[in-house]
């Protein structure tokens, strides 16, 4: 599948679905970081787990009506934690990610996903890789990425 973000000019960027010969459009309000979705791709491609982009992979509609999944669920409680840190400069201990993840599962009684440093480590690295990328584009500027 084939995903392909643009920076837009006013308070959403765009992501591009396609897939099957169908392309899906999601507008993404900006947040200063990276788009939530990429953030997705980031946590989904490093750890290889079933969320968001995966579920659209393989054949769900690219909306916000999906019902929950446990494994898709846990990615989402990671997506929004490493999200946190990069709001709040990535400068977190790897430890303290991990254990705002684990409370946010616990906390959504939902499994976490079996993930250590490591993972979060790789997961942040792979998200500092992509926003040089995407704060390095202008407004129209597009950059695609491969689920």
């Amino acid at each position: 599948m084939q995903i392909r973000f643009t920076k837009g000019r006013g308070k959403y960027d765009e992501m591009l679905v396609a897939r099957d010969g169908v392309t899906e459009a999601i507008a993404c309000p900006k947040q200063r970081i990276i788009p939530h979705d990429m953030v997705h791709f980031a946590v989904e491609s490093t750890l290889q787990r079933r969320g968001f982009l995966f579920r659209i992979r393989d054949g769900e509609l690219a909306n916000f009506q999906m019902t929950g999944e446990v494994e898709s669920d846990g990615v989402e409680r990671l997506v929004e934690a490493v999200q946190g840190d990069a709001w709040s400069g990535g400068n977190s201990a790897s430890q303290d990610v991990l254990d705002l993840y684990r409370i946010t599962c616990s906390a959504r009684e939902c499994p976490p996903l079996p993930a250590g440093i490591e993972e979060i480590d790789a997961i942040r690295l792979k998200i500092e890789e992509l926003d040089a990328k995407w704060q390095a584009l202008e407004v129209g500027e597009s950059m695609d990425l491969q689920v």
